[in-house]
């Protein structure tokens, strides 16, 4: 699937064009706020090729697609021509908590590729100063230092302009409560006050403290929000004819004092006072706080809550000149690679054994959500084992002091970025994460079940049977085209515990049943969302599509068969309207082999995406 297609069928399952008020984007997930969330297909979503998985956090719905996003993203703003973090309609009303992490989030996600990159620029120069290359005061090193700089220190402009978009309020008038922060009156002050100077200017007899406010973070956010209050009122309480001349004048002359006397002075307080806070609780709870903070990054990660983070790791950098909370993102990392390459040691299955070891070497890089959604999520333990990892990792990387310099995504190229009392520690910390968490996950992580080797299929013509006899053995073909899951994964305990046969489930990736052998069709119900078959050899097979769907009543379903038909090998039973279908009740199917009990074995053969010739289930 292109990437076209991709945001096409994106565009589809989120409810249309019409139900997208804001489109945002982070380093891995592309970011809805809906008008409606009930008409969002989340597992319609989390079927589709290209697709990693896709849920609804504080009241957001993040669609994550991993390395590729930005390709996606461009894609999907070409379809639905909204600008990103752009807005039509007022949101939702959200609880307060959720509100904040999706204010936070929406914030910071825009600014995270040029954040990134001016991160990997601090790396680089961090090597290059390290290892001796140049001295500082290298023509070259002056540039590259300042290319790592812009961001961080014209921090107030980026996150003017997000800001802007998330509260609805003109970017122009933004930027210019950012540029009177950042004015050589304001910023000039600041630095002579450790040359004696004074500490304060004066407005109207109301102080202005001189506030170093390069880096910051919550004040421009805070005057942001306060000029989308202020403007619309005054917006409307000006004549239309004196609209242009007058409203921004209005507004500047409250706002900038407004910030400078007020805003800022407290926004730069509880940035520093949040910085030091986060120091005195890991000087408090020591290895305690770093093991709970460690085990718990992935987690965030998971409910994309780990952006929330991401002002006061800045901020402690700003202040502290480097962020211990980082430290667990470092390890979290690190362990979720190290169980996605125990699960690459262990599964036998060919396909999966490749998905393992490309998203294990993607979250060594410092991207970790194909690695936790595509493997350690799948077989849960390994999940489990990263987080465990991750902990006792953190917890021995704060005896040692260990911490961020740089804001940068936590992998192998950026580790350079950290510093503890020796280097060495940084490295046998990151060690301790990757290892554990793959030997753990190699010889507890893949449950015995669920590891069986994909023995490849066989391609046969109409006239033979689809299993195939290899030595006593019976394979049974995949009736429909989709990614095979364990049966023990669907999601209906009437299925999933085997007492209705033992089998596999399918999420299909189209609406169509196949006969997956030459034989009769013994049943097939009413309502036409299950059927019942029986080879030549007496397996007998139910195919039940999606869950609860007897309730649609045969709606969304065609069959081209009927009760005692004889079927061969390949030929098109059933058609469902897939999609439809998906709004209401899963489409995963269970293939069970009914007749269970007058067979020694039954194997399901899944981690794979199976076509009509793949076999997905072994009669031994």
């Amino acid at each position: 699937m292109t990437n076209k297609e991709l945001a096409s069928q994106i565009i589809k399952n989120v409810g249309g064009e019409e139900n997208i008020s804001v489109l945002t984007h982070c380093a891995t997930r592309l970011r809805f706020n809906l008008k409606d969330n009930s008409k969002a297909d989340i597992e319609a979503l989390k079927n589709l090729e290209g697709v990693l998985t896709a849920q609804l956090k504080s009241g957001q719905l993040q669609v994550v697609i991993g390395a590729k996003v930005n390709a996606v993203f461009d894609e999907v703003s070409a379809q639905v021509h909204i600008t990103e973090g752009g807005g039509r309609v007022e949101e939702p009303p959200k609880n307060k908590i959720s509100a904040v992490i999706e204010t936070i989030s929406g914030i910071f996600a825009p600014t995270l590729p040029v954040l990134i990159g001016c991160g990997m620029f601090k790396a680089l120069i961090s090597l290059i100063t390290n290892l001796g290359l140049l001295p500082g005061d290298n023509s070259f090193m002056i540039i590259m230092s300042m290319i790592g700089d812009l961001i961080f220190y014209f921090f107030p402009f980026f996150l003017a302009v997000s800001a802007a978009r998330k509260f609805k309020v003109s970017e122009y008038m933004a930027l210019a409560l950012a540029a009177a922060y950042m004015y050589p009156t304001i910023m000039n002050g600041a630095a002579a006050i450790s040359e004696g100077g004074p500490s304060t200017m004066s407005f109207l007899g109301l102080p202005i403290l001189f506030v170093n406010y390069k880096s910051t973070v919550i004040p421009i956010i805070l005057s942001v929000w306060v000029l989308s209050l202020i403007y619309k009122r005054i917006d409307k309480l000006v004549p239309d004819f004196l609209k242009i001349l007058l409203t921004s004048m209005i507004v500047l002359f409250i706002m900038v004092p407004l910030e400078l006397i007020v805003l800022g002075p407290i926004g730069s307080y509880m940035g520093t006072y949040i910085a030091k806070f986060i120091d005195w609780f890991y000087n408090i709870g020591g290895f305690v706080a770093a093991a709970l903070l460690g085990g718990t990054r992935s987690l965030l990660t998971m409910m994309g809550m780990h952006y929330a983070l991401a002002p006061l790791q800045i901020q402690q950098i700003a202040e502290t000149g480097g962020s211990t909370l980082l430290v667990s993102a470092l390890t979290a990392n690190f362990s979720q690679a190290g169980a996605g390459f125990g699960a690459f040691l262990r599964l036998k299955d060919k396909e999966m054994k490749s998905v393992a070891g490309s998203a294990s070497l993607s979250a060594v890089l410092g991207i970790t959500e194909p690695v936790m959604y595509g493997v350690n999520l799948k077989y849960k333990r390994p999940f489990a084992f990263g987080m465990a990892s991750s902990a006792v990792a953190a917890a021995f990387l704060s005896f040692f002091n260990a911490r961020a310099l740089a804001y940068a995504p936590p992998g192998l190229f950026t580790i350079i970025t950290y510093e503890a009392n020796s280097f060495v520690f940084i490295i046998i910390g990151a060690l301790i994460a990757f290892c554990m968490a793959a030997v753990l996950t190699y010889l507890f992580g893949i449950p015995a079940e669920e590891n069986t080797e994909n023995a490849g299929s066989e391609i046969h013509t109409s006239e033979e049977p689809a299993r195939t006899l290899i030595g006593g053995q019976i394979e049974i073909s995949s009736p429909i085209k989709g990614k095979v899951i364990p049966l023990s994964q669907v999601p209906d305990g009437a299925f999933s515990g085997g007492e209705m046969g033992k089998g596999v489930g399918i999420e299909p990736a189209e609406g169509k049943v196949y006969a997956p052998f030459d034989g009769t069709v013994d049943m097939l119900f009413d309502t036409k969302h299950a059927i019942g078959l029986s080879s030549a050899d007496g397996v007998e097979l139910l195919i039940h599509i999606g869950l609860d769907t007897v309730e649609l009543n045969g709606q969304g379903f065609t069959a081209h068969v009927k009760t005692g038909d004889s079927i061969k090998k390949g030929q098109l039973l059933i058609e469902f309207d897939k999609d439809s279908i998906a709004r209401k009740y899963s489409t995963v199917t269970p293939v069970l082999v009914t007749n269970f009990d007058q067979y020694g074995r039954i194997e399901g053969i899944s981690g794979m995406t199976a076509d009509t010739d793949t076999a997905v289930i072994r009669i031994i």
